[in-house]
């Protein structure tokens, strides 16, 4: 049996670019799949430009999967602490063609590299990452660790 490959995810809430690209580095990160649905910030460093040319100086690729999103009902219900709401509305978003599709992208791009799956939540557990996740490690072997 294959050793699993390290999947991860990390949020960027509290954290600056810095911090985040030294974490992604300590874990030998090679790959950034942005799973944001809009991949823009109010925080320095984390919109998509800025964040692919801040990746690529320190030698790590940069993938956003905007189909692996969650929609804005689900953004919404997250805000509002309304985890559960939120799960339920963003499994709809993964029954999607076009969320299926970016799905088999990121556990293609996974089996390559070692990813990191990145959104805003501190907590995994409280945001939509740790869905794909989850659905990733049931398409092949990986082996989860959020930074």
């Amino acid at each position: 049996m294959a050793t699993p490959r390290p999947l991860s995810t990390i949020g960027y809430e509290g954290k600056t670019i810095d911090e985040v690209l030294d974490e992604l580095g300590d874990a030998k990160v090679t790959l950034l799949i942005d799973v944001r649905a809009v991949a823009a910030s109010r925080r320095p460093g984390f919109s998509k430009t800025a964040l692919a040319g801040a990746l690529r100086a320190r030698g790590i690729s940069y993938l956003h999967l905007r189909a692996l999103g969650t929609p804005k009902a689900g953004r919404d219900a997250a805000r509002s602490g309304r985890i559960a709401e939120m799960h339920a509305i963003y499994e709809e978003q993964l029954e999607t063609p076009e969320a299926e599709l970016a799905l088999a992208q990121a556990h293609e791009a996974a089996t390559a590299r070692h990813a990191a799956l990145l959104c805003f939540e501190r907590d995994a557990a409280c945001c939509h990452r740790a869905i794909v996740a989850d659905r990733l490690m049931a398409m092949g072997e990986y082996r989860r660790q959020d930074i």
